[in-house]
């Protein structure tokens, strides 16, 4: 029998170069999630933890951060909650969102003082 001699393509020879270049690399430029949204996903999960660790709840939590993405504030949450629970942390209470005590100018409270002092007319 003779043999006989088909040349390989050239279309062929490259896909299998193609694949061979490509087969190590775990990440391709431009093929992977938009940086912008890992980013917010990201920040939803720490503003979620934070919201668990300054002891506020869900709820909260969602109207505090209307903007975030509510399933990644929860699992941020949720990660934060069982951290703590396994490690046996206390939370701490935010000062951010607690009004703070007004304060009165001098002269403010001098008139006070003299209107309680003072007899009402009526």
């Amino acid at each position: 029998m003779a043999y006989i001699h088909t040349p390989i393509r050239p279309a062929l020879i490259a896909a299998c170069a193609l694949s061979a270049l490509l087969a190590g690399c775990n990440e391709i430029p431009g093929l992977g999630p938009d940086p912008r949204t890992v980013a917010k996903e990201n920040e939803a999960r720490a503003i979620g933890g934070a919201c668990r660790h300054a002891m506020r709840g869900l709820e909260d939590c969602y109207a505090l951060n209307p903007k975030s993405a509510k399933g990644m504030v929860f699992e941020g949450w949720k990660d934060m909650d069982s951290y703590m629970r396994e490690h046996k942390i206390e939370g701490t209470p935010s000062v951010f969102t607690q009004k703070p005590a007004t304060r009165r100018s001098r002269n403010d409270a001098d008139n006070e003082a003299a209107d309680t002092e003072s007899p009402s007319r009526s």
